[in-house]
């Protein structure tokens, strides 16, 4: 019987991999929520087609294999099976109908990312991984449990062009072009609101940069580094197999 990488292009075999990759990966970081978290990734050669996961399933239950194909009207390619989280269905249509750019997706309910958009002044500008983000993220009202469709509007209007959003009182996105850009980002703005919630919780003045000073360390991610993934993916890797072994390529 032929393997799923033998019915599919090398192209969306490698976005496949790198997918299941990103969810082992955050499985092993902990940041996950059982089932109700999702990424999804552009099927490179198909338009309108993202990969999701499977309704259901565990962050390192998630192989390459066994990721579902669906376009924007939620229709599910003919040799998948399974279902794709409704609330998580309405976000990364969203996305991927709004932004040709995007090749990747990540929603993700972490305890510092919840308590962040609980907050009214959203991420503070106080660390250095959080400048990355100074002037440069969105942020989208919470609506309830993202099931309506016409919120899909919405998220992509406050998302704009911008590769991050704070969901208020519901927790953090990012994208990129690919996976690696999307998964890297979202491991510092993870970083970022763990850091401001211990910051906020020692009681004593908080240190914020100038103004200046915030906007050119927010170059500097721009400029002086390749974009978020290039240079941690490799090691992320292998420090996934090292930890979980390499059945996510299944």
């Amino acid at each position: 019987m032929a393997s799923k990488q033998d019915k599919v292009s090398p192209a969306e075999w490698k976005t496949r991999v790198d997918l299941a990759a990103a969810y082992r990966l955050f499985h092993l970081l902990g940041m996950t929520d059982l089932i109700y978290t999702h990424m999804s990734a552009r099927v490179p050669d198909q338009e309108g087609r993202f990969l999701i996961n499977p309704y259901g399933l565990m962050f390192h239950e998630v192989t390459a294999s066994n990721l579902i194909k669906v376009d924007g009207d939620g229709n599910l390619a003919e040799d998948c099976e399974g279902e794709a989280n409704p609330a998580g269905f309405t976000i990364h249509s969203a996305l991927h109908m709004a932004r040709p750019d995007v090749g990747c997706a990540i929603h993700l309910h972490t305890h510092a990312g919840m308590a962040v958009s609980a907050q009214a002044d959203g991420l503070l500008p106080i660390t250095q991984h959080s400048l990355r983000w100074y002037g440069r993220i969105a942020y989208h009202d919470y609506e309830g449990i993202a099931l309506d469709h016409a919120e899909r509007e919405r998220l992509a209007r406050d998302l704009g062009n911008h590769h991050s959003m704070i969901l208020r009182n519901h927790g953090l996105l990012t994208v990129g072009r690919d996976v690696p850009e999307a998964a890297v980002l979202m491991y510092y703005l993870e970083q970022s609101c763990r850091t401001q919630i211990a910051a906020l919780s020692g009681g004593r003045p908080l240190v914020t940069p100038s103004p200046e000073v915030c906007e050119h360390t927010a170059r500097q991610y721009e400029k002086a580094y390749p974009r978020a993934g290039v240079l941690e993916w490799g090691p992320l890797l292998r420090w996934v197999d090292g930890k979980s072994g390499d059945g996510y390529r299944a």
